[in-house]
């Protein structure tokens, strides 16, 4: 059996993981079997490339350019680190990125690895440990975790050692292990924690929802980051505050203003502490409580809680939107998919939720600078445009499905024209994701800009179901669901941004009716119109 050069560098720590009780020659054999087995899997940063490359070599090969992707973008943190000597507004930003770029590899490629419970029917049936074998999946998650952060880190490393020198170089290579282990070991404690409380389907719904809201977050904390900084005679001024001690990049980022500038401030001494205790703390936390996750990890298993949906507002909606029998029938049949389909949430309510602060985080800058009662009497509601940039990506995930071999339906159903079908899983995903997150905003925005920006609110609703019809004629066809998630074609992804330049003409347009009088009013009978012959004959293929 192939052994691996990592494995030998663990083994000079084999006396650190027996004195934690770690049976290493086991967990050594786990280890192995796992390094070989990964080369059938392929990173999700190199799943959107052709699906011809299936072969073991192409598989192989995938992971090493994902790495090469990785290192590309990390050439611009070299130009973060050499930028100045503003350490704590650099690093911040440089550990911001790491952790937004490890986070989410790690929620994509390696949580079903951190639960994955199949393994124990075999390894289980041996005389092993639960702490052997936890030791085991975080080792493996780690080992593909720093070889991301290097390729993302190492030219900026050696960078900072030509640069700065040894010290530097040496404090910037210890925080990035501690960022990788804290990263790990905050992600299995907060999946613990829903362990804890919840089981079966509805845990795993859970994961779902709280993968995507860390996702969210993580977009909002850089927001939050880049404003921690002022402008005071072209130099970046960092105010303390006291929430900003709940920052973690900052944590990472005060030892090198610390240390390197000698500034002792108290602020930065804090910071410095939370960035060495709190991920130290964590792992031991996490050592403490490995038996109880493993022991909560059968609850995976446990499927006794049966879903109660209720159909009735999905049959009264699809009866006033819909206009024939089949068209109805594959209105319910998306909204059922788009509840069930997880995958299919993972990959596409992110998206709705950066549409749906994407708005705000525009309108947060004017706020800052004019006040709530300089905007209100602004245009800035115009801003409610960036709610349909996500809007592309989603609709390319429309032919996607986890489920697709279920696609064989399409060719049994009695189905006579096409366009019905694509009618009604637009409708519903109308109806199901785009109608709910623009209410909400509209809602906001109304409180913001007052009554008189309804009738442009509507007008921005006609324009996006106008988007969904370019967006959908511009895009390859397929059935709706009816593909695997692996056979998604990068080419397809380069079309989303000359179509985003539509979504800006729409808004132009928008722009200059409000100019004149009447015009708004005037557009939406236009857009009334367009739409009705868009959605009569857009759909019109023959497959």
């Amino acid at each position: 059996m192939k052994d691996f050069i990592v494995l030998k560098f663990l083994d000079r720590f084999k006396r650190i993981f027996e004195k934690l009780g770690v049976d290493y020659a086991v967990m050594r054999r786990i280890l192995q079997v796992k390094l070989i087995m990964d080369s059938r899997r392929v990173p999700t940063i190199m799943k959107n490339s052709s699906s011809k490359n299936t072969g073991m070599e192409d598989k192989k090969s995938s992971f090493n350019m994902s790495l090469l992707m990785y290192g590309l973008i990390g050439l611009m943190l070299v130009s973060l680190v050499l930028i100045g000597s503003n350490f704590i507004y650099q690093m911040s930003f440089v550990f911001g990125i790491l952790i937004f770029m490890l986070m989410t590899s790690l929620i994509s490629d390696f949580s079903s690895v951190l639960l994955d419970i199949r393994d124990k029917n075999i390894i289980f049936s041996k005389p092993v440990k639960s702490i052997t074998l936890s030791m085991a999946k975080a080792i493996h998650i780690l080992i593909y975790m720093f070889t991301i952060t290097f390729s993302l880190t190492g030219i900026a490393l050696i960078a900072s050692l030509v640069k700065y020198g040894i010290i530097f170089f040496i404090m910037f290579l210890a925080e990035i292990i501690l960022v990788d282990l804290f990263i790990v070991v905050l992600t299995a404690l907060l999946y613990l924690f829903i362990l804890r409380f919840f089981d079966g389907e509805k845990l795993k719904d859970i994961i779902n929802y709280v993968q995507i809201i860390l996702s969210i977050t993580i977009a909002i904390g850089y927001q939050l980051l880049a404003r921690l900084f002022s402008f005071v005679n072209l130099n970046m001024v960092f105010t303390p505050k006291w929430w900003q001690y709940f920052i973690v990049p900052l944590w990472f980022g005060a030892p090198f203003e610390l240390i390197i500038h000698r500034n002792y401030k108290f602020t930065f001494l804090l910071l410095s502490i939370l960035g060495v205790i709190v991920p130290i703390i964590s792992i031991v936390v996490y050592l403490k409580l490995i038996p109880f996750f493993e022991e909560n990890l059968q609850k995976l298993n446990n499927n006794s809680e049966q879903k109660k949906e209720n159909k009735r507002f999905v049959n009264v909606i699809s009866s006033i939107v819909c206009r024939t029998k089949s068209e109805n029938a594959f209105f319910r049949f998306s909204c059922a998919m788009m509840k069930s389909e997880r995958e299919f949430k993972l990959k596409v309510y992110p998206s709705l939720g950066f549409s749906l602060i994407f708005p705000f985080i525009f309108l947060f800058s004017d706020i800052t600078g004019k006040g709530f009662t300089g905007i209100a009497s602004s245009k800035m509601y115009l801003t409610i445009y960036f709610c349909a940039l996500m809007l592309p990506t989603v609709i390319m995930m429309m032919k996607y499905s986890g489920n697709y071999k279920g696609a064989w339906i399409y060719k049994v159903a009695p189905i006579k024209d096409t366009s019905d079908i694509y009618k009604g899983v637009f409708k519903a995903f109308i109806v199901k994701l785009v109608a709910p997150v623009f209410t909400l905003e509209s809602l906001i925005f109304i409180v913001i800009f007052g009554i008189r920006i309804v009738p442009d609110l509507i007008l921005v609703f006609l324009n996006m179901t106008l988007y969904i019809v370019i967006c959908f004629r511009a895009f390859r066809k397929a059935l709706p669901f009816s593909e695997a998630f692996g056979t998604a074609q990068q080419s397809e992804g380069l079309i989303i941004i000359p179509i985003m330049f539509l979504l800006g003409g729409l808004a132009l347009l928008h722009f200059i009716a409000t100019l004149f009088t009447f015009g708004v009013l005037i557009y939406i009978i236009i857009a009334l119109l367009v739409n009705a012959v868009a959605w009569k004959k857009a759909f019109n293929i023959i497959l």
